[in-house]
């Protein structure tokens, strides 16, 4: 069964679409805000860095994408020095009228997350590191437990590269971690996987679209999947599909870049509540989008064997 749908007219955002040169552009935020669809790319630069820049679409597949990064490697202290390389795969959350970003913030110590917040897409703040390096794909849930923030990551430990869960009264100070999915040996994800979108609330659970890796002779293939946590506790996981909900199979999604990529770190739930638009980079070559049914995304996770 075919669970997300490809957009006919994919890619839809290409380094041909970005208004200064660049190398590629992939892996981008997704949210819609005043009726507006909003996407926060990653644009890597001529020279190798990372920075990330809005486009804007009232239809949610043509793109204008603005002149100028909306955040960009920090030339002042304290970000600097951990920005050095790169601000990569930015995450947006809505909550309490504000708009959380998660992203990865790239230096000589390796990955760790920094957090930005805004409340137009016009003016943007950093409200510092939230991790120690190495430590990636962090996604906010737009509410609370308990009075306590919660956020899903993948610290990057080679022995168990799995999605975890933390707790915070402030978004700066996290723990009560525990890890929540691992990879699962002989499956699609057998090697490492990482939260992707966002979790998106339902009836039966919080929906979070992830992605996994396995390793092959010719190298790593990176799929989407999709799990269900529970909606008071979001440290268990519900369900969890058995077999990939998107794997890279056109051609741009198999050479580029990086081949055989399709990487998540944005989801719109649409007004009628029954359609996801799923916003993935292909190859990290260039943007695409598919769409599911809320439905078929939930009936693909399955309960824990």
């Amino acid at each position: 069964m075919k669970i997300v749908k490809r957009y006919d007219g994919n890619p839809i955002i290409t380094k041909e679409d970005i208004p200064f040169p660049c190398n590629t552009v992939f892996n981008a935020g997704a949210v819609k805000h005043r009726g507006e669809y909003i996407l926060l790319l990653r644009v890597e630069t001529l020279e190798g860095r990372s920075v990330l820049v809005i486009a804007r679409s009232k239809d949610g597949y043509r793109f204008e994408v603005e002149e100028e990064p909306a955040l960009a490697p920090s030339t002042e202290e304290p970000f600097r020095r951990y920005e050095e390389k790169g601000v990569e795969d930015p995450r947006i959350t809505l909550l309490d009228g504000k708009y959380y970003i998660f992203y990865t913030a790239y230096s000589s110590y390796g990955p760790r997350i920094g957090l930005a917040v805004t409340r137009d897409f016009e003016d943007f703040k950093r409200l510092g590191f939230v991790s120690q390096p190495p430590n990636k794909d962090a996604v906010l849930f737009p509410k609370k437990f308990k009075g306590m923030y919660a956020r899903l990551d993948r610290p990057t430990a080679p022995e168990a590269m799995g999605i975890w869960i933390s707790y915070s009264k402030d978004l700066i100070y996290w723990g009560r971690s525990e890890m929540v999915m691992e990879p699962r040996p002989g499956f699609w994800d057998s090697l490492k996987i990482g939260a992707g979108a966002p979790p998106i609330e339902t009836d039966e659970g919080w929906l979070e679209i992830y992605h996994g890796v396995k390793t092959t002779a010719a190298g790593s293939i990176y799929r989407l999947g999709a799990a269900l946590l529970d909606r008071e506790d979001p440290s268990k996981v519900v369900g969890r599909s058995f077999i990939p909900i998107l794997s890279p199979s056109e051609l741009y999604e198999r050479t580029g870049d990086v081949p055989n990529v399709v990487f998540c770190c944005g989801a719109i739930l649409e007004s009628n509540l029954s359609e996801v638009k799923i916003y993935y980079g292909a190859a990290d070559t260039s943007i695409c989008v598919g769409s599911a049914s809320l439905k078929d995304l939930v009936e693909s996770c399955h309960p824990p064997r």
